[in-house]
């Protein structure tokens, strides 16, 4: 069986983690903080004094952190995952980030003779917990299948979308398409409760439609109940907006909607909203609309 380096144990990093361990997969952890090894130590894990130690023990190493700078540190630092590796181990970057930055990691690992798949998942921390994330993944099928068990023992769905570079895109077409699919979850119940009805019901009276969708379910009862604590915060998804419109940007691509999400997502930011959950963008619709969206019928 495969030997597994694992590298940030954040909200998504940490129940992956543990899902290699519950599947029996041989795992070494690292993560600056400290306290996030030891849950995993106690589970089970080996824990690494450095990323260049993990993955020296590996054949597969998976890096999931905020941005692509941490990606790169990680990567090249002196005592970074590619001046430990041995040839033919497999590294995988599970962080959002552009497909300019995962295409220039598939190059320095290739450097060392490492094969490099970027993969960022989908799911949010429910799909981390409950190994039922989704992967999009740039590189070599041959690699993917290879270490296919270990996709397994996280998550579900596994679609190679094509050569480095590619999950990514599919990465910021699908967080376009969630936080926008939220930002009109938010205008509709900030609508409802503006006219009088009771958000929660008109909820209810909708998912079973057209309009019902696994953002509208995830997301629509986190607002009527006021949960604005994060599976994905908003600081997450900004970066990942701004990632979009970036590469649509270098690409000649008009992204209108795109474009007017990334300042509502700074405005919210502005308001010290920036670590709320990504359904925190209805907190946007509601102050600017006078009306709060919560379960039962607004008073008049």
């Amino acid at each position: 069986m495969l030997k597994v380096g694992f590298v940030g144990l954040g909200i998504m990093g940490r129940p992956m983690a543990l899902n290699l361990l519950k599947a029996g997969i041989d795992t070494t952890v690292y993560d600056i903080n400290a306290k996030a090894v030891e849950v995993l130590v106690e589970a089970g894990a080996k824990a690494a004094s450095s990323p260049k130690e993990l993955a020296a023990g590996s054949d597969v190493v998976i890096t999931i952190v905020p941005n692509a700078a941490i990606v790169k540190s990680l990567l090249e630092a002196e005592e970074g995952i590619l001046a430990g590796v041995k040839p033919g181990t497999i590294i995988v970057d599970m962080s959002s980030v552009s497909p300019v930055a995962s295409k220039e990691f598939a190059v320095a690992a290739a450097k060392r003779e490492c094969p490099f798949l970027d993969s960022p998942v989908s799911g949010g921390e429910p799909g981390a917990i409950n190994a039922t994330l989704a992967y999009m993944i740039g590189g070599d099928e041959a690699v993917v299948e290879k270490m296919k068990d270990v996709f397994l023992a996280m998550g579900k769905s596994i679609t190679v979308v094509g050569g480095n570079g590619s999950g990514s895109v599919a990465k910021l077409a699908n967080q376009v398409i969630v936080n926008l699919n939220i930002a009109a979850v938010s205008e509709a119940l900030v609508l409802a409760a503006k006219a009088g009805a009771d958000p929660e019901k008109v909820y209810q009276a909708i998912r079973g439609g057209l309009a019902g969708s696994a953002v509208l379910d995830a997301k629509a009862p986190m607002m009527v109940a006021r949960n604005f604590k994060p599976g994905g915060t908003l600081a997450i998804n900004l970066k990942d907006i701004t990632n979009v419109m970036d590469t649509a940007q270098s690409l000649d691509v008009p992204l209108i909607l795109t474009s007017q999400l990334k300042q509502i997502m700074h405005s919210l930011k502005a308001d010290g909203h920036i670590m709320d959950d990504h359904g925190g963008i209805v907190q946007f619709y509601e102050k600017i609309a006078g009306v709060e969206v919560k379960a039962g019928t607004p008073k008049q």
